[in-house]
């Protein structure tokens, strides 16, 4: 079963990374009616969500910046960003460095259970699970403003 779980987060992760690929930065700034944020804003996210629940970002993981969550943990937005924004290419290539590290986790690390809860899911692999999940509703949600960007 573990090995499943990480070819699905190299399918994920590689579908996710053709889908910005190749955007200037108007148009990963764009942010279409009806939506929250923008395709800059959601990469951004991926990337930090999924360094939170995989690797404990920000207290046990040092590969990304402390202000990638004020930049784009939950509840943030682009139109608060001040200062220093990494770019979506940057971004980009940060994703590719945490799917290697991700498939450096050990299979046995699946089974553990954790110290608490986290929305309602009590083993390592029942959060990576959801890592899964969260980045393929990303996903979705950037193709969809891909479409509206053009």
């Amino acid at each position: 079963m573990s090995e499943l779980l990480f070819k699905q987060f190299a399918l994920t992760r590689r579908n996710f990374l053709q889908e910005i690929e190749g955007l200037d930065p108007e148009q990963a700034s764009f942010q279409p009616e009806g939506f929250n944020n923008n395709i800059h804003w959601n990469t951004g996210h991926v990337l930090t969500v999924t360094e939170q629940f995989m690797m404990g970002y920000p207290k046990k993981s040092n590969h990304l910046p402390e202000n990638y969550i004020e930049l784009f943990g939950k509840g943030t937005r682009p139109s608060d960003w001040t200062g220093n924004v990494p770019s979506v290419e940057e971004l980009a290539n940060q994703l590719k460095a945490q799917l290697e590290r991700i498939n450096e986790v050990p299979a046995s690390m699946l089974d553990q259970k954790l110290k608490q809860p986290i929305l309602g899911l009590e083993t390592f692999g029942e959060l990576a699970n959801m890592a899964l999940f969260h980045e393929s509703y990303h996903l979705g949600q950037i193709h969809a403003m891909k479409k509206l960007v053009k």
